[in-house]
């Protein structure tokens, strides 16, 4: 049917997210236009007695944006509105995808601060699911939001700002208070980052973790698993007047394509059938990555090209876990449990005041671990996530956990906070799944 507005809802197919882990089949999909076009789809959804979920890019790999109602896809609500040059602040619709709004950014001569290692997400799904990237004085995107734009529960148009009582939750909401329409954040002149990348052993990283963490801008790390290897880097911002010195075009397509893509993809088609494989590749790969410096604005620093389909879990922790939590999970692997390909990654944030986001009032280290999408993750995942809660990890709202609300209840604060938000904004739960009733209750 045709509603007013001039956006078409109709009948929909099956829907699948980035990672292939997620299937939903909504009775509907609507692709609006404007914050009026999105009211007019929850009233009516609320009138036909369905539920209604958004999704922007399908990168969660958890059921966050999963729905058998109405499918809301932002992709067409993808403009940048305003910008304030004095201020840095900058207005968007929140379907625009990160990949689209960092380089109109760097036009305006702004950046986001931090950013996360990659870039389909939209800018509602990257702050509702608390996407935070790496630094350990940074915060996440979220953290960024100066002001959101809600369509909630009996379809009203609310615009939640650092004075409103509803700004803790909204800017890590997990889209169950309502669909974000519009968002306003606050960005940084742009700026460029010197890159250093490099091998290490593992236990030197660790030796040295509180240095490199305090010491650069934004750290991080990937662990081989099945061995002491790592590749370290460290971005830093330059001094005003330097120049850009990128990657070369045959290095960075050496590295970054053939190497990470496209040689790591068939390797991972192969130990798909040939496990036992994997532990001899990790070594190999962890010793051809070379050394490489290079200087470049910052958004092409700090995002990645990823082909190669995955799932993933992501828990933080506080930082002072982490050896335990990596020595712990090489015990998992050295014990013949399984036989992982996928680096682990290692990041940091800063401590930050969002109710539900991960580094809520605490400094954290963020553990990924990723699994092959064609290989089974089960084992590994629960192995990990044992790991994780007992040093207590609060997970990635977008990766896979088993988490419910008692469990989240215990490690966020202001949960109860939140929830009373969402019976204010929500309290017919049109916007509910599966998952949200798993974790929130």
């Amino acid at each position: 049917m045709t509603l007013p507005g001039k956006h078409l809802v109709e009948a929909s197919g099956s829907w699948t997210n980035w990672g292939r882990n997620v299937v939903a089949h909504p009775a509907r999909t609507a692709r609006p236009r404007t914050s009026g076009d999105v009211s007019t789809i929850v009233q009516q959804a609320a009138a036909d007695g369905q539920t209604v979920k958004a999704v922007g890019a399908g990168h969660s790999f958890t059921s966050i944006a999963a729905t058998d109602g109405v499918q809301v896809r932002l992709d067409q609500m993808a403009a940048v509105l305003w910008h304030d040059a004095p201020s840095g602040q900058v207005r968007v619709q929140a379907g625009i995808s990160l990949r689209d709004l960092n380089p109109r950014l760097q036009a305006l001569g702004l950046a986001l601060s931090n950013l996360g290692d990659v870039d389909p997400q939209s800018v509602a799904g990257a702050i509702s699911t608390g996407t935070h990237g790496t630094g350990g004085r940074l915060q996440g995107i979220a953290a960024a939001v100066v002001a959101v734009q809600l369509v909630i529960g009996d379809g009203s148009i609310v615009e939640v700002d650092e004075q409103h009582p509803w700004f803790g939750a909204t800017r890590v909401s997990l889209g169950a208070l309502g669909i974000i329409t519009e968002v306003t954040l606050q960005c940084v002149p742009a700026f460029l980052l010197h890159a250093r990348e490099e091998p290490v052993a593992l236990p030197a990283v660790l030796e040295q973790i509180d240095d490199l963490v305090e010491s650069n801008d934004h750290a991080e790390f990937y662990w081989f698993p099945h061995t002491d290897k790592a590749l370290l880097k460290r971005n830093n911002r330059v001094p005003p007047g330097t120049e850009r010195d990128p990657v070369g075009r045959l290095r960075g397509w050496l590295d970054d394509e053939l190497l990470s893509n496209t040689v790591f993809g068939a390797i991972n088609r192969i130990a798909a059938h040939r496990p036992n494989l994997i532990p001899h590749v990790n070594r190999l790969s962890g010793s051809v990555l070379g050394a490489r410096e290079y200087t470049d604005d910052s958004h092409r620093v700090l995002v990645s090209h990823r082909t190669v389909r995955f799932c993933e879990s992501e828990f933080a922790m506080p930082r002072a876990a982490l050896p335990d939590v990596l020595a712990e999970l090489d015990r998992w692997l050295d014990a013949g449990h399984g036989h992982v390909s996928f680096p682990i990654e290692v990041r940091f944030a800063a401590a930050d005041d969002i109710w539900l986001s991960n580094g809520h009032a605490r400094d954290s280290c963020y553990v990924a671990v990723h699994q092959y999408w064609r290989s089974d993750h089960t084992d590994y995942f629960a192995a990990a996530q044992d790991i994780f809660t007992a040093h207590e990890g609060r997970p990635h709202w977008g990766k896979l956990h088993t988490l419910g609300a008692s469990d989240l209840e215990r490690l966020y604060p202001r949960f109860a906070d939140f929830v009373a938000v969402r019976d204010a904004a929500d309290p017919g739960r049109l916007f509910t799944n599966t998952y949200l009733d798993r974790v929130l209750g």
